[in-house]
């Protein structure tokens, strides 16, 4: 049985579902525009469902904070400033936000017009996520992206022009052709830039990309693990905390909306293929829900009060094992308190998986926290399956 005593934080993501173009490795739930373009998105509408979709939502969060906004995708930058000011407006009117919530959006450069990124930063948007994924022209033509090295530099010049101190660059390694001299000055350049966040992923196939149906040939397993390794080392000597697999931060500013997901914070998704996870003091229980994909469809949906496509209570097992899921990703780990806290169960659920964890040397662990050991961390698979 679930005991509440306190709700853990709950933060808000908004989900944007359309791209100029699809990335043949990309696996979200994002959809290419129509062949007319920008003029195709149908703003107006999206943001009515979207506020329509919180309207429903809400009688689950009566009474709570808002820690973090998310603005994801998809391409959310392809949306005008206007719409997002009117989908802002929305959002003040129904929930109680905190005065200084961190404010994330995702940009692409291929996207981004001149002044958009002032415009969004005058709606209190206050953190951006850039999608380079690489500054070299090759490798961004492999990966499908739409933008060009120079690009993303110039990208990056205006959104520290428009006022954004803090904002995040992803990059990936292990690309098609790549090698680890070629890895480590897409590192260089993009610790050259100052940004206070680097997400730094290995390329993966994944089901239901084009990259799966037409493989690409990657760097070896050998050659991959240099990237890593060297590029980590790289991010490190530049002050860059390591503190989530693939999350690197300056000091004050790791991802407070991601950090919210790791530690199995609450979360309410809106928009076409959103997730949400709420768990209820009245209830004492943890809900898991999913919206309505296609985005026609999830429009025409909301209107009619059926864009929730799954809905499931989930069970102690379930939770421990997302819990653990979430939290040993963490380079700090976790606190058994927060544990107890966010999950409603004691610490003696995960007892067993815990004790066999630390006889294999995955974690340490005291009466306080558990952490994972560098071992740990690099088989963390072989970890949490000591957790299903």
């Amino acid at each position: 049985m679930f005991n509440f005593r306190a709700l853990p934080p709950l933060a808000l993501y908004i989900h944007i579902p359309w791209c100029v173009r699809k990335c043949p490795y990309c696996d979200f739930n994002s959809h290419s525009l129509p062949d007319t373009g920008h003029d195709a998105l149908p703003e107006t509408d999206y943001i009515a469902a979207l506020l329509a979709d919180l309207d429903q939502d809400l009688p689950s969060i009566w009474g709570r904070t808002i820690g973090s906004i998310f603005i994801g995708g998809g391409t959310p930058s392809l949306f005008s400033a206007e719409a997002l000011d009117n989908l802002f407006s929305g959002l003040r009117m129904r929930l109680q936000i905190e005065p200084n919530a961190e404010i994330t959006l995702e940009a692409n450069p291929g996207t981004l017009e001149a002044g958009k990124f002032s415009e969004f930063r005058a709606l209190g948007i206050n953190r951006l996520s850039i999608g380079c994924q690489s500054f070299n022209d090759d490798h961004l033509r492999q990966l499908g992206r739409i933008h060009s090295g120079k690009e993303a530099l110039l990208a990056i010049e205006s959104a520290s022009a428009a006022g954004f101190d803090n904002f995040n660059l992803d990059l990936m390694f292990g690309l098609p052709g790549q090698n680890l001299k070629q890895a480590l000055a897409d590192i260089d350049q993009a610790i050259s830039l100052a940004p206070t966040h680097i997400s730094h992923y290995q390329l993966t196939i994944e089901p239901n990309t084009l990259f799966h149906h037409s493989p690409p040939s990657l760097p070896s397993d050998d050659a991959r693990w240099s990237m890593q390794e060297q590029c980590e080392q790289r991010l490190q000597t530049a002050g860059y905390e390591h503190y989530e697999i693939s999350a690197h931060g300056k000091a004050g500013r790791h991802s407070q909306h991601n950090l919210n997901y790791w530690q199995f914070g609450d979360y309410l998704g809106i928009g076409a293929g959103a997730h949400a996870k709420i768990s209820s003091a009245a209830e004492q229980n943890i809900t898991r829900s999913l919206k309505q994909k296609q985005p026609a469809t999830y429009m025409a949906a909301v209107a009619e009060g059926n864009h929730i496509i799954s809905s499931e209570v989930i069970n102690r097992r379930s939770a421990v094992f997302e819990f653990m899921l979430n939290a040993l990703r963490l380079r700090e780990g976790f606190s058994k308190s927060l544990f107890e806290a966010h999950t409603g169960l004691s610490i003696a659920v995960a007892s067993k998986g815990l004790t066999e964890a630390e006889r294999r040397g995955l974690i340490t662990q005291d009466h306080r926290q558990v952490q994972p050991t560098q071992q740990g961390w690099h088989f963390l698979n072989d970890l949490l399956q000591l957790f299903i």
